[in-house]
């Protein structure tokens, strides 16, 4: 599939879906607390998205059923909300994608409900840092691969958490899911040279414990082989001559 490099006009326009991604993030923020069911969630989400102008691009996306993730402990990624209800001590990943224009924003970010272990603070900790690393690789002439190698290098080599190989970052723009490929675990020098007016996500999914995981089946919810808990964040960036611009970055959201 060939990369596509984005004109001035279509950077503007990802900018523009990219920022109403990260503020979805920050509307549903509050309602994230003990008692609300991820259908809430998948409502609010989409009620805010529609009311600005906007698509949730994973409704009805290959079958997916809502317009949000919603990927509660053990879920790794593509959690299918419903009756579910939160509890406090549950991590949550909240996964949105919007197309404004024609052009799509994809953004993730964990949240705690309530009060929740240190060992699941530290897991959310180290997949931010982790993602920033990788985020701080990116320009153009370097190569892809040395995203994942330093993401692998601090989540895995650092910490012992083990870091999910089945599912990757994407291109993004008009379309949802394209070239390229980021792997969360690569090898430094390798892989194609990024190119000014490239645009993808870095989201890489960490688990306390192994690395695999399995997909249920309803097709979509992936969960850890071991049981263990798992978190993700998410951003899309746009590749510059002098290093990166992150379309998805929200006020206050944590960064390196």
């Amino acid at each position: 599939m060939a990369i596509h490099i984005h004109s001035k006009r279509e950077v503007e326009k990802m900018w523009a879906s990219g920022r109403l991604a990260g503020q979805v993030l920050e509307f549903i923020e509050p309602h994230v607390k003990p008692g609300v069911t991820t259908d809430e969630l998948d409502r609010r989400c989409h009620d805010f998205i529609i009311e600005h102008g906007a698509i949730p691009a994973p409704l009805n996306y290959k079958g997916f059923p809502r317009s949000i993730c919603t990927s509660i402990n053990e879920v790794v990624c593509h959690g299918i909300p419903g009756d579910r209800t939160l509890k406090d001590g549950d991590i949550i990943n909240i996964d949105i994608t919007t197309i404004l224009d024609g052009h799509h924003g994809d953004t993730s970010e964990m949240f705690v409900v309530g009060e929740t272990t240190d060992k699941a603070r530290k897991l959310i900790d180290v997949t931010r840092r982790s993602m920033w690393l990788g985020i701080k690789e990116v320009a153009a002439g370097k190569r892809i691969g040395d995203i994942g190698a330093a993401i692998a290098t601090f989540a895995r080599g650092e910490h012992g958490y083990g870091v999910v190989e089945a599912f990757c970052g994407h291109g993004i723009g008009r379309v949802f899911h394209t070239a390229p490929q980021i792997s969360h675990v690569g090898r430094r020098g390798t892989g194609m040279r990024m190119k000014a007016g490239m645009t993808f996500t870095i989201e890489p999914m960490i688990n306390e414990g192994t690395h695999e995981c399995h997909v249920l089946d309803d097709g979509w919810t992936a969960v850890t082989r071991d049981g263990g808990l798992s978190a993700q964040t998410e951003h899309t960036l746009l590749v510059t001559d002098h290093g990166y611009e992150v379309l998805t970055m929200r006020d206050n959201a944590f960064s390196l």
